[in-house]
C-alpha cells in the first residue's frame, strides 16, 4: 500500500539512546502480565500479542538511564495502561455500554490510596489487580505530593475513555484547539511525565510542580509526543480504521488543504512545541528555581526531569521509526537519531550531540528566526473585520447609565486618571457598556462593581507593557505582584485596604474588599487563585516582550485566556452558583471545554478588532492574527481568514457541548430539575458574555481607525503625547540603578496652572519651552500597575 504522504523532515535536537537492561525488562513483563491475568484466558491478549507490542523496547528507548528494577516497573506500567485501553474497548466501547463503563472506572481510584496502610479492595479483573500491584511497588519511594499528582493524571487518563465512549458515534472532526486539548487527556503523555519523575529519580519539588514553566514543559512534551504519533499513524488510523482523532486529518479538514500540506503543518506545529519546550527550559526554569529558592539537590531534580522529557522525545521517535505498527517507509532517521543513520561519525556517542548543526537550517530554523525578528509598528491600515455570526441575542442592563458615572468617579478617587488615562479616554472606553452586556440582570451595585473590575484590569493591561515591558523590568513586575498579594487577604478582605499605598493597589484592595467580603473562605481562595493566574499571565507577556518573541500558537491560545481575564470573569460567575451544583462539576471536561471555547472566541475577537491598534501603533507581539501570520508565514488577510475560521469552529464547539455533552454530564452527576436549571443559567451567562463582548468591541472608542491614535494611552506610542504620570519608554532611564525612578511628566491641568501662575508673575517664556514647570513642581509618585480582572487589550 502506498503511503498517503511523504514523512516530513523532523526536528530532532536530542540523541536517542537504548537502555542496556532491555532483555531483562522483556522477560519480566511477560511474567508480570501472566501473573496479573492479562494473557491466556483474558480474552484480550496472549503472549504473542505482548511480544509483538514490545513495550520493553519502547521504555528502554524512552528511559535510557534507569536501572533494571526501575525499567521493569516502568515497563509494567505501560503494559498495564495499554491492556486497560484494549480491555475497556472490548468490554464497553464495542457494546456502547456507558453505564457499565462508568461503574468500571469509578472503582479504580480505590486502588490508588495515598497511604498504603489503607489497603486495596479485592480485585475483580486484571486491570484492578495490575493497578494495585503497581501502586504498591511505586509509591513507597515517592512523596505524598507526587502520589496525589500521579493519581490525578491516572484518573484523568482513565476517565477520558468515558468521554470517547460518549462521542464514539458522533462522526465529528474536532477543531485544532479542541484536538490539542483532548489529545493531551486521552493520549497519555502527561501521565508518562509522572513516570519520568520516578524513573529519572527526579521528583519535582512541590513548590514548583504546579508552576507555569513546569506545566508548559509537560504540555509541550505531551503535544510533541502526540503530534509525532499522528504523523506516523495516519495511514493506519485514518485510512485503515476510519479514526477521526488524528492531527493530520484535523488540519487537513480545517485548512482545506492536501494531506501532504497538512502533514507539513503538523510537523511545523510539532517543531514549534519543541522550540517552546526549549525556550521555557532555558529562559523560564532557571529563573523559577532562583525565585523559589530551591536547594542544589532540588535544582538537580528539575534538571533531571527536563532531561527525562528530552529522552522520551528522542526515544519515542526512534520507537516509531522502528515499529512495524507505523508508517515509516523511506523515513530519514536524521543525524541525531542514533548510529543506524550512518550520517555522522559521532552519532550515538554521548556528549557529541551538539556537533549536529542540521537544526540550524531548514524549516525549523526559519520558524525560530521569524519568531524573534518581527519588525514592530508596521503600517497595517484599519483592522479588517469579518462577519461575526454570533447566534445569541444581546441584552443590556438598564443600569448602564449609573455605572458609567459611578465607575469614572471611582477611577478618579483611586488615582487612575492622573497619567496614561484621563476622564475623556475612560468615557470613550465605556466599560459600563461591556459590563451591561456581560451581566444584563445585575443590580445597580453589581453592575458598578463589574464595571470597576473591567476598568482596573484594562488600565493594568495598558500600564504593564509601558512601565515594565519597554524597560524589560521583569523584577519590578514581580515585586509589584507581591504587593498585590498583600492587598487580597483571604481571612479578612477589608484588611487589604491597610496594605495599599499606591493608586493601583488602592483600586485592587477596594475591589477585593467589596467582592470577597460577602464570600465564604473557600470562594475567596478560588477568587484569589484566579487573580494570581492573571498576574502570572502578565509576567508571561513581559517575558516574551523582553525577548521580542512572538509566542508559539498553542502557548498563545492557552495563555490568552488568562491575559484577557477570562478565568477571573468566569470564576465570579461560577462562584455565584457554587453551592447549588455538585462538587467537581465545574472541573469536568465538558464544562472546561465549554468555557475554553467561549474564552477563545472572545479573545480572538479582541485580537481581530485591536489589530491596527496593537500592531501598527503599539508594536504588540501578543495578537492572535500576528501569531498565525508568523506560524504560517502568511500575510494579514490570510492570517485573518485562518483566525476567523478558528473563531467559527470554537463557536460551533461551544454549541456542540451545550447540545450533546451537557445532557450526558447532567446524567453523570445525577442533576435534578433545580440542578439542571442552575447549570442552564450558567450557560446563559456565557452566551451573554459572548454577545456582550462583541457588542462592546463594535461600539466603543478604542479600536476604530477613526479613534486612533487619539484613543491610545498617553505615552504608549510615538504617535501619542504623554501627560502627567508616565513618560514614554524612550524618555525614561533604563540602566542599572534607575529602578527607583518615579519622575513623571506634568499633566495638562498642571501645565495650565503653571502657565497661569507664570503669566501672573510676568515670568518670560523661553522659546520652545512654553508652559513647562520647574522640576521641583513636577515630581510625584508613579502608580504601581495592576493585573487584569476581565479586561480588553
Amino acid at each position: 500500500m502506498s503511503q498517503p504522504f511523504v514523512l516530513p523532515d523532523f526536528y530532532l535536537p536530542y540523541p536517542a539512546r537504548l537502555n542496556p537492561h532491555l532483555e531483562s525488562a522483556r522477560e519480566h513483563s511477560r511474567i508480570w502480565a501472566r501473573d496479573m491475568g492479562m494473557l491466556e484466558g483474558s480474552g484480550i491478549w496472549d503472549l504473542a500479542d505482548l511480544d509483538a507490542h514490545d513495550y520493553a523496547l519502547l521504555c528502554s528507548y524512552t528511559h535510557p538511564d534507569c536501572d533494571a528494577r526501575q525499567l521493569a516497573l516502568v515497563t509494567d506500567w505501560y503494559v498495564w495502561v495499554f491492556f486497560f485501553d484494549d480491555h475497556f474497548l472490548e468490554m464497553f466501547k464495542r457494546s456502547l455500554d456507558r453505564k457499565g463503563g462508568k461503574e468500571y472506572l469509578d472503582r479504580l481510584p480505590a486502588f490508588m490510596p495515598m497511604d498504603l496502610a489503607d489497603g486495596f479492595p479485592e480485585a475483580t479483573n486484571p486491570v484492578e489487580a495490575g493497578l494495585a500491584d503497581l501502586w504498591a511497588r511505586t509509591v513507597p519511594s515517592m512523596t505524598k505530593e507526587w502520589r496525589e499528582r500521579f493519581a490525578i493524571s491516572t484518573r484523568n487518563l482513565l476517565n477520558e475513555s468515558l468521554w470517547e465512549l460518549a462521542n464514539i458515534n458522533a462522526g465529528r472532526i474536532s477543531n485544532p484547539v479542541e484536538y490539542i486539548e483532548m489529545r493531551r487527556k486521552v493520549g497519555g503523555a502527561p501521565w508518562s511525565a509522572g513516570l519520568i519523575e520516578y524513573a529519572a529519580n527526579a521528583e519535582l519539588p512541590a513548590s514548583v510542580a504546579e508552576s507555569r514553566p513546569l506545566r508548559v514543559l509537560t504540555d509541550a512534551f505531551a503535544d510533541a509526543v502526540h503530534l509525532r504519533n499522528d504523523l506516523f499513524s495516519y495511514q493506519r488510523e485514518v485510512e485503515d480504521e476510519g479514526e477521526l482523532s488524528n492531527g493530520v486529518l484535523v488540519l487537513e479538514t480545517f485548512l482545506g488543504c492536501t494531506t501532504q500540506e497538512a502533514a507539513e503543518a503538523v510537523n511545523d506545529l510539532l517543531t514549534s512545541r519543541l522550540q517552546q519546550f526549549e525556550n521555557t527550559a532555558l529562559t523560564e526554569v532557571p529563573a523559577l528555581c532562583l525565585e523559589k529558592g530551591l536547594t542544589p539537590d532540588q535544582c538537580a531534580a528539575v534538571a533531571a526531569y527536563v532531561k527525562g522529557l528530552q529522552d522520551w522525545q528522542s526515544g519515542g521517535h526512534e520507537w516509531h521509526m522502528r515499529s512495524s505498527r507505523y508508517m515509516n517507509e523511506g523515513a530519514t532517521a536524521g543525524p541525531s537519531s542514533g548510529p543506524a543513520s550512518g550520517l555522522s561519525l559521532f552519532d550515538g556517542v554521548l556528549g557529541t550531540s551538539a556537533l549536529d548543526v542540521s537544526a540550524l537550517f531548514g524549516r525549523p530554523a526559519a520558524a525560530r528566526h521569524r519568531s524573534f525578528t518581527h519588525v514592530p509598528r508596521q503600517k497595517t491600515g484599519p483592522s479588517l473585520l469579518p462577519d461575526f455570526d454570533v447566534p445569541y441575542p444581546l441584552s443590556l442592563s438598564p443600569h448602564v447609565g449609573h455605572a458609567r458615572v459611578a465607575s469614572i468617579a471611582w477611577a478618579e478617587r483611586m488615582g487612575l486618571l492622573d497619567d496614561i488615562w484621563d476622564a475623556e479616554k475612560l468615557a470613550g472606553y465605556d466599560f459600563a457598556l461591556c459590563a451591561a452586556g456581560l451581566d444584563p440582570d445585575a443590580t445597580p451595585e453589581e453592575l458598578e462593581l463589574s464595571t470597576e473590575w473591567l476598568t482596573w484590569g484594562t488600565y493594568g493591561d495598558d500600564y504593564y507593557p509601558l512601565v515594565y515591558g519597554q524597560p524589560r523590568n521583569l523584577a519590578g513586575a514581580r515585586a509589584a505582584g507581591a504587593r498585590f498579594g498583600a492587598c487580597m487577604p483571604v481571612d479578612e478582605p477589608a484588611a487589604g485596604l491597610l496594605a495599599a499605598t499606591t493608586p493601583m493597589e488602592r483600586g485592587l484592595a477596594d475591589l477585593w474588599a467589596r467582592t470577597a467580603g460577602p464570600m465564604s473562605a473557600q470562594a475567596r481562595a478560588a477568587l484569589r487563585r484566579s487573580v494570581d493566574v492573571m498576574l502570572e499571565s502578565w509576567l508571561w507577556e513581559l517575558h516574551n516582550q523582553a525577548q521580542h518573541r512572538i509566542p508559539d500558537p498553542v502557548d498563545y491560545i492557552e495563555m490568552r485566556r488568562c491575559t484577557f481575564g477570562s478565568d477571573l470573569t468566569m470564576s465570579l460567575a461560577r462562584l455565584r452558583h457554587a453551592d447549588q451544583l455538585p462538587p467537581g462539576l465545574y472541573e469536568s471536561g465538558p464544562i472546561r471545554s465549554l468555557e475554553n471555547a467561549a474564552a477563545d472566541y472572545c479573545c480572538l475577537l479582541n485580537d481581530v478588532f485591536s489589530y491596527q491598534k496593537e500592531i501598527e501603533y503599539e508594536g504588540e507581539l501578543h495578537n492572535g492574527v500576528l501569531v498565525v501570520q508568523n506560524f504560517f508565514n502568511c500575510d494579514y488577510p490570510t492570517g485573518l481568514r485562518i483566525v476567523d475560521d478558528l473563531m467559527r469552529s470554537r463557536l460551533r464547539q461551544f454549541q456542540h457541548v451545550i447540545d450533546h455533552e451537557l445532557p450526558v454530564l447532567c446524567e453523570d452527576f445525577e442533576l435534578d430539575e433545580d440542578g439542571r436549571r442552575v447549570l442552564g443559567a450558567y450557560v446563559a451567562e456565557l452566551q451573554d458574555w459572548i454577545a456582550g463582548i462583541l457588542h462592546w468591541h463594535a461600539s466603543v472608542r478604542r479600536y476604530g481607525a477613526a479613534d486612533l491614535p487619539a484613543s491610545l494611552p498617553h505615552g504608549s506610542s510615538p504617535h501619542t503625547v504623554s501627560r502627567g504620570g508616565v513618560a514614554p519608554g524612550w524618555m525614561r532611564p533604563s540602566g542599572d540603578g534607575t529602578s527607583a525612578d518615579r519622575v513623571r511628566l506634568p499633566g495638562a491641568t498642571e501645565l495650565a496652572e503653571v502657565a497661569k501662575a507664570a503669566k501672573a508673575a510676568e515670568v518670560p517664556e523661553v522659546a520652545g519651552m512654553a508652559g513647562v514647570p520647574e522640576a521641583r513642581g513636577a515630581a510625584v509618585t508613579l502608580p504601581a500597575p495592576t493585573v487584569a480582572g476581565g479586561h480588553a487589550s
